[in-house]
């Protein structure tokens, strides 16, 4: 991809390959269209290679084998994963990283949790 004209720096959606760990756009967190796509031998690789990363807002995994895809996104170091789709949110459903991608959680009754301050008062029944 290249940038858009006009004022800004703003890219159509693009999807990189020939890339590898030690560039910005694999290590560092990115919030655009640009997908960095990289070969693996095995899955132990890849969920090491993921899981070295000090970020960890959300992951994807992308496979037939909806079984398979459940074990590795289980082994996934993120605050969300995604299983065959990506970015999908619901205001009903907690979303938030760990690492140094974020604290806490936001939407969802958890997030409510997270900014109540709970008061208790208790009384004595009055003696009839």
């Amino acid at each position: 991809g290249a940038p858009l004209e006009g004022k800004g720096f703003f890219f159509p959606p693009t999807i990189l390959t020939g890339v590898a760990e030690g560039t910005r756009i694999v290590d560092e967190e990115q919030f655009g269209p640009v997908l960095p796509v990289m070969p693996f031998s095995t899955i132990d690789e890849v969920v090491e290679r993921a899981n070295n990363s000090e970020y960890g807002l959300g992951a994807s995994v992308w496979s037939t084998n909806l079984e398979r895809a459940q074990e590795v996104a289980n082994r996934l170091h993120a605050g969300t994963v995604w299983i065959n789709k990506h970015s999908e949110l619901s205001p009903n459903i907690p979303f938030g990283g760990c690492k140094e991608s974020g604290i806490g959680k936001q939407m969802g009754s958890y997030t409510l949790e997270g900014h109540t301050e709970a008061k208790i008062v208790r009384m004595a029944k009055a003696k009839l």
